[in-house]
């Protein structure tokens, strides 16, 4: 069992930077994959960035170029680094983990995941 809290939520202004965080805990030495999804109200949770162990990071276009997902070696700290926010990245954002392979091509997809977080919320000003 994998446990996720996230931290690092607020407020920012367009154009500004923000750093998410998700702490694992627990059997976090089997997690084998671990992302970032996002919801606004009224709409589906859509992916936004994953890693895995073996060092491939997937992004959504809607966010290449911009944001960055990384994981210490301890694969107890995921981080979301935001850049050049949008208006539009403004939603509920969550951690997930999952301890078995994931193919890449459905690293973004939130069926994939066992684990979740209660999310951290971003507002862009």
């Amino acid at each position: 069992h994998v446990q996720l809290v996230e931290s690092g939520g607020g407020s920012v202004q367009a154009g500004g930077s923000l750093r998410l965080s998700c702490a694992a805990s627990g059997n976090t030495y089997n997690t084998f994959c671990m992302g970032w999804f996002r919801r606004v109200p009224g709409k589906e949770r859509e992916g936004v960035a994953a890693i895995g162990l073996d060092g491939m990071t997937t992004y959504a276009d809607a966010v290449k170029g911009r944001f960055i997902i990384s994981l210490d070696d301890s694969k107890s700290l995921l981080y979301l680094q935001m850049n050049n926010v949008r208006p539009e990245d403004a939603a509920m954002y969550t951690c997930a983990a999952h301890v078995e392979r994931i193919a890449p091509y459905l690293r973004l997809r939130e069926t994939e995941y066992k684990y979740w977080g209660q999310g951290t919320q971003v507002t862009v000003s």
